[in-house]
This record gives C-alpha cells, structure tokens and sequence, in this order.
C-alpha cells in the first residue's frame, strides 16, 4: 500500500495511516484487522452504536456509528450528544438501514450539527506500543444508512465501500413480501412514508434520481448497489478527496487490509429465529420501514418507522 503525506491525497490511503487512540468508554474494539469483517457483520445486525473515537497526537477525532437504526436509536444519539461536542464531527457509517423515521429524525439532527458523512469501519489494534486505531474502506451502507449519509453537509464514498438501496416496506412482512396480505392502512402507512421520505431528500440536498432508484427495487431483489457515476448523480457523494471529511494523520503505517464481510445465503433471514438473539428493541411491528441487508445478499428485519 502507498505511504500518504498529503492533505489531498484522494481515496482511502489517507485513512490507512493509523495513530495511538486513548481508550474510550464504549469503544467498538478488535485485536487485529482479520477480525473486522465478521466482527462488522455482527454489529450491524444490532440496534445502532454510537462511539467517539479520539486519537493521538493530532489526528483528530470521529463518531463511529454502527448497527440498525431501531425506535430507541434517536434517543441514543441525544444522549450521546449531550457527552461530546458534535458540531461539525464526522459520521463514520458501517450500517444496515433500519427504521424510516427514525433514520429521518438523526439525519436531520445531523444536518443541523453541520456534520460530515462518510462509510467506513472503525478498527482498532493492539500493539506492543499500545492501541492503534484506523477506518477502512470495506463497509456497508445499506437502506435507510444511505439516507443517514445524505445528512452530511459534506459527504465522502470511498470506492471500496458497499452504498445499496431498495424500497421501504412493511417490517413484519419482509420474510416473504409477495405472500403476504395488505390492507388499505397498510398502503396508508407506507404512502405516508414514502412522502416524508421525499421531503427529507430534497431537504438534504438529494435528488430525485436517489428515490428513483430505491424506489424501483422491490423486497424480493437484491439491493442495487450505487455506481460511482450514480453516486454523483444522486448528489450522495460531494467529495473525492477523503480529508475533506476525515482527519490528516501524521503516523506512516499503510492503509489496513480488512477483508470485506462475506455474504450470507438468504437475503432475508427467518425473524423468528433471529429475533432471540437480537434486542427486544428491534422486533418489527406493523408499519414500513426500510429492511436491514446484513452487507452481501441477507437482509434483517428491524424496527419500524413511527
């Protein structure tokens, strides 16, 4: 890997230096880079994480956020907040999606914090010297994470990182969307969505070709993964050069080499086994949402819209 010492260097080789971090309180950790696929994979099955990550000696700081958007994550992110000072932070996003209107919610609380956006991994390393900390490039952002990344006022997409979308729909009907049975409420419900969905976009500076293609892919295909050429024209990526959303680093090492997550087999995964193992807080009830790909072609269900 190339050595960076640039401020615009662009792409991810600025974000492979890594630098000593202090050890904070809730901080998503793992022992080596081998770990970060599986490790990510995990945690974006579970409700959203929110983490500061503060390094050494100036190379700045972030917020990592990682996991599902659920009904409990806008409160989350209040009190996450009320620890640290946001304004003009930057959101590192490994996510599945999640709920439509509480994505809405953070995303505008995002916005208003003049925050900036970008997907990536926060992995940490422990060495002989102490811990080492770095964002790769190989993460997901999925469903309603895309929207979370349209908040930023200045918005970054490494090449390397997964941007998909798809249509929202009903949570509790999401294992086999055909089947299932609809009422008039429930189209209600999903109609009402879809236009709070529309404001925010444009309210974010989106465009319509960003609804256009989420739009067009029902629950039963695979995610459409964003071209670089469709991340421009959806106005989701802002920027080319990875400092204008990320710190310069002063350390030497060469960008990590995590390994992307691989996919699981089924896109959507039975929620009645699923839901043990996962916090009561994520269980779907009956309203629409965005569905939550787990990162390759299995998606989970979580916690709707209100």
């Amino acid at each position: 890997m190339t050595l960076v010492g640039s401020l615009k260097t662009r792409g991810w080789a600025l974000l492979g230096a890594t630098a000593f971090c202090l050890a904070l309180p809730g901080a998503i950790t793992t022992l080596g880079y081998s770990a970060h696929a599986g490790g990510s994979l995990e945690q974006r099955k579970q409700p959203m994480q929110f983490s500061w990550v503060a390094c050494q000696p100036d190379c700045g700081s972030w917020v990592s956020a990682v996991g599902i958007v659920t009904a409990d994550s806008p409160r989350a992110f209040d009190e996450f907040a009320r620890r640290h000072q946001l304004a003009g932070a930057t959101i590192v996003l490994d996510s599945s999606g999640g709920s439509v209107n509480d994505s809405i919610t953070i995303g505008r609380r995002l916005r208003s914090l003049g925050a900036l956006t970008t997907v990536g991994a926060t992995v940490r390393t422990q060495t002989a010297q102490g811990e080492r900390v770095s964002v790769v490039p190989e993460a997901y952002c999925e469903s309603m994470c895309v929207f979370l990344l349209l908040s930023g006022k200045t918005r970054y997409v490494p090449p390397s990182a997964r941007v998909r979308v798809h249509q929202i729909w009903m949570g509790d009907r999401a294992d086999d969307a055909r089947a299932a049975t609809y009422t008039a409420q429930d189209l209600m419900i999903v109609e009402r969505d879809i236009g709070r969905l529309a404001k925010y976009t444009f309210d974010m500076g989106g465009t319509g070709d960003l609804l256009s293609l989420a739009l067009s892919v029902p629950p039963w295909e695979d995610l459409h993964q964003l071209s670089r050429a469709e991340l421009r024209l959806t106005n989701l990526a802002t920027t080319d050069v990875v400092a204008d959303v990320l710190p310069m680093y002063h350390a030497s090492a060469p960008m990590a080499d995590a390994k992307s997550a691989k996919p699981t087999q089924d896109r959507f995964l039975n929620w009645a086994v699923e839901s043990e193992a996962l916090p009561q807080a994520v269980k779907s009830t009956k309203t629409a949402e965005a569905m939550a790909p787990t990162g390759g072609a299995a998606t989970e269900p979580t916690q709707p819209a209100k």
